[in-house]
């Protein structure tokens, strides 16, 4: 059953993966628009939180 806190769990971990795909793009394209480091930074932790988030979210909601 979900919760409105696996809700919120699950709505950070999509929002993770967004800025995740995003910076995926931005820097395949060459020229980022924050610049190489912040846009690598953007992507080194989006990338742990979409898996933590959403595992936090199916446990929340199991429980």
């Amino acid at each position: 059953m979900m919760t409105p806190k696996s809700g919120l769990f699950l709505f950070g971990a999509c929002i993770a993966a967004i800025a995740g795909v995003g910076s995926v793009f931005e820097l395949s394209s060459g020229n980022p628009e924050l610049g190489t480091f912040a846009t690598g930074s953007i992507l080194a932790v989006s990338i742990p939180s979409v898996v933590l988030l959403f595992y936090a979210a199916v446990r929340n909601a199991q429980s």
